[in-house]
């Protein structure tokens, strides 16, 4: 095949130019007719939906918050504590002969707790007593011949002046009355003394009943009927040193532990927020009572007291709570 036949192969008729350019206006055609059909769906549509209200649901943006933590400018968390709590004890040694409490008694001041075995007490009570009575009956019995005796030296002056009797008995008459007077003064004195153990065999004795010191409520019981207690410790454990704890509920407050660092935010009087442990869905009115003026060197904290506003019998001592100072 000569170069003259390969031209003509190569060649493109007319009529195929002609319908390869009518190629693209056809598809022009298809997409006119798309959007055409599209515009009218859309006018339906608008005409359908234009006389119905359309329902907007709308939804408001609210900021997280934890309860009592918003708007606190700091958080602590610490323990209930009671600024009056005392164990009671006896002030002499003795055995128990009766406990009259249990834990969570209710109990006011001057209530009756326990009480020591008394007989040794009594016994010295009935002693010092009579001694005061004998001290007492021998000042009456030297006033009484002191009272004579004066009588006896006047009558002895009024006989001596007018020469019936000597002056020498006149004089020991006198000597005699100052006598009795220094003796009538010593006896005073002795009877004074002998009242001054009577008055101590009765607080010895008065010793013997365990009252309680204030109002509140026991918290532990720690002897029994027949145990020696004693407001001194002794070794081996024979010897018991308290018969309960009382706890004065309406002194309970919150001692929290704040970083020294932060310290600086808290202020007396201070509003706060306080949530127990125990009941984490029950907040607290409290306010701060005061700044410890010393620190602790191993964990770099300052305790602040922190006082409950609201008195309620689920607070404990020794519960954990969380508190939120605020603004």
């Amino acid at each position: 095949m000569d170069n003259a036949e390969l031209l003509k192969e190569l060649r493109i008729e007319r009529h195929q130019r002609e319908d390869h350019g009518r190629n693209p206006g056809r598809w022009l055609w298809i997409g006119g007719a798309i959007v055409v059909l599209l515009l009218l769906l859309g006018g339906a549509a608008q005409l359908f939906f234009g006389h119905r209200a359309v329902t907007v649901q709308t939804a408001t943006a609210v900021a997280p918050s934890a309860g009592s933590e918003a708007g606190a400018v700091l958080q602590a968390t610490g323990y209930i504590t009671a600024r009056r709590q005392a164990t009671v004890s006896a002030q002499i040694t003795g055995t128990l002969t009766a406990v009259l409490i249990e834990e969570g008694d209710h109990v006011t001041r001057g209530q009756v707790l326990a009480r020591l075995d008394d007989s040794g007490y009594k016994a010295q009570l009935e002693a010092a007593k009579a001694q005061a009575d004998s001290a007492h009956a021998q000042v009456a019995q030297i006033r009484t011949q002191l009272t004579q005796g004066s009588h006896d030296a006047a009558r002895l002056e009024s006989l001596a002046a007018r020469g019936l009797v000597s002056k020498q008995s006149a004089e020991q008459a006198r000597t005699q009355v100052d006598s009795l007077r220094a003796q009538l003064t010593a006896q005073q004195q002795q009877a004074r003394a002998a009242d001054a153990q009577a008055a101590v065999a009765q607080v010895n004795f008065d010793y013997c009943v365990v009252r309680a010191p204030f109002s509140g409520v026991v918290t532990t019981k720690d002897a029994q009927v027949g145990e020696i207690i004693s407001p001194l410790s002794a070794g081996g454990g024979f010897t018991r040193t308290g018969v309960g704890t009382i706890v004065d509920m309406d002194s309970l407050e919150i001692d929290v532990d704040v970083n020294e660092a932060y310290i600086g935010r808290i202020k007396p009087d201070m509003p706060a927020d306080a949530v127990l442990d125990a009941y984490p869905d029950w907040k607290i009115p409290a306010h701060v009572v005061a700044i410890v003026p010393t620190a602790d060197r191993g964990k770099a904290t300052i305790k602040v007291r922190v006082a409950l506003e609201k008195k309620d019998a689920r607070v404990v001592p020794d519960m954990g709570a969380r508190v939120s100072f605020l603004e």
